[in-house]
């Protein structure tokens, strides 16, 4: 089944007001072929958004309760009232940085979908997982953790992140991204049936211009999860070219 192509720019924390004029070319490139989306740091969302209305603007991450006593936390709502239309959650930094739990991850994309937003969950392996042979076995568990019941293909999306591939420059070969891919794809069906086959699977991981039409023609590479190659349209638009 094929599904149309996402290719969504994470740009973690980088970015300021003044880099927002990237935007332009970026929803230029933009077609009825492939969707195109940017998750800036948060405090530029609304900003994105009046820049660029026809580009869709994420967030990098929310909490899973709509209000309270969480300093430093965003709600859906917010988020949304900020004119914010998707969200990272489960990302490796944050698993790996912020102690991030399954469940956690699961709560997140469980409020993000309820409260209108769609939900890219993170997946992905370390280098000693990979090389433990262990890497498919530990995606699935995360996949069986952090999937909501409530997904659908409208409303979620899966990111596999190879931790060792983020920002290293390395990527796995072809048949490990196709068997990866492919292994996502059955635990989606398992876990929410028919709609399993209707929710795109993104590969992200040191995406690049140069690797980008190998990556994204890969059977269930259902677009990219891109980091630093989206910060600048010079290196973003060929990405998004190379999935149409």
């Amino acid at each position: 089944m094929a599904l149309r192509k996402l290719v969504a720019g994470n740009w973690k924390m980088n970015g300021s007001l003044a880099g927002l004029t990237e935007l332009d070319a970026i929803a230029g490139a933009a077609s009825d072929a492939v969707d195109v989306a940017i998750c800036p740091p948060a405090t530029l969302i609304s900003a994105a958004v009046s820049r660029q209305s026809s580009l869709p603007i994420g967030a990098q991450d929310c909490h899973w309760n709509a209000s309270g006593a969480h300093t430093g936390c965003l709600s859906v709502a917010m988020l949304a009232e900020a004119g914010a239309k998707l969200v990272i959650v489960g990302h490796s930094e944050r698993r790996t940085d912020n102690h991030e739990t399954d469940a956690e991850v699961k709560a997140k994309a469980s409020a993000a979908i309820a409260g209108g937003l769609v939900a890219i969950v993170c997946v992905g392996e370390t280098e000693a997982q990979r090389d433990a042979g262990h890497a498919i076995g530990v995606v699935t568990a995360q996949l069986q953790g952090s999937v909501p019941e409530v997904g659908r293909g409208e409303t979620l999306v899966i990111a596999y992140e190879p931790v060792w591939a983020i920002g290293t420059g390395r990527t796995p070969t072809v048949a490990d991204v196709a068997d990866m891919h492919a292994a996502i794809r059955q635990c989606l069906r398992q876990l929410l049936g028919n709609e399993g086959a209707k929710v795109r699977i993104l590969y992200g991981g040191s995406v690049k211009p140069s690797n980008a039409a190998e990556l994204l023609h890969i059977p269930d590479v259902d677009g990219a999860l891109v980091g630093g190659a989206s910060l600048k349209a010079a290196d973003f638009v060929p990405i998004i070219d190379a999935a149409k």
